[in-house]
């Protein structure tokens, strides 16, 4: 579940995901602030799990340092959005910013937040805009460190329709 609100000075999503894994249940509300180029600029997420309560602040000043609660992390430089473990909708933020044309594909590299412990790293990942000729939008997703690929399937307003054995979306 997302609620996303854009305005002439960008956009803020509030989420929230939920779900059981290997028996063990966690939810992951969170918070991402993004600019009007749809850069990341800020996300606040929790984890809410039997393991505990756990918060993380990730951001980026005006000069391309990332920050994780507070700490300048260097081996995130380079990265322009912010990719959750739990979330689909994170994944719109790069296809929506790099606005690809048909057959064009690009990098993507973001700063992947894990979900029971939020541990921060560097996920490289691509993305390749495919054609279509039913109106809808769809990328072939990679992200080599996961041996994952996928295809991403979006609507005519950009938004998730299907993320094959991750997500999609319910009416």
């Amino acid at each position: 579940m997302v609620s996303v609100t854009i305005s002439r000075t960008g956009v803020r999503a509030h989420g929230q995901t939920a779900a059981t894994e290997d028996g063990q249940a966690w939810s992951v509300p969170y918070v991402i602030t993004l600019d009007e180029a749809w850069h990341t600029r800020h996300a606040q997420v929790w984890s809410l799990s039997a393991t505990g309560e756990r918060n993380v602040i990730v951001e980026i000043d005006g000069a391309g340092r990332w920050r994780v609660n507070g700490h300048l992390r260097p081996d995130l430089d380079g990265c322009l959005d912010v990719d959750l473990e739990s979330s689909a909708w994170t994944n719109m933020i790069p296809v929506r910013r790099m606005a690809l044309r048909v057959r064009e594909a690009a990098e993507a590299p973001a700063v992947y937040v894990r979900v029971i412990d939020l541990t921060v790293e560097r996920l490289e990942q691509t993305y390749r805009r495919l054609p279509s000729d039913d109106g809808l939008q769809r990328y072939d997703y990679r992200a080599p460190v996961f041996d994952f690929e996928s295809r991403l399937v979006y609507d005519e307003a950009g938004l998730l329709l299907d993320y094959p054995g991750i997500a999609s979306r319910a009416y």
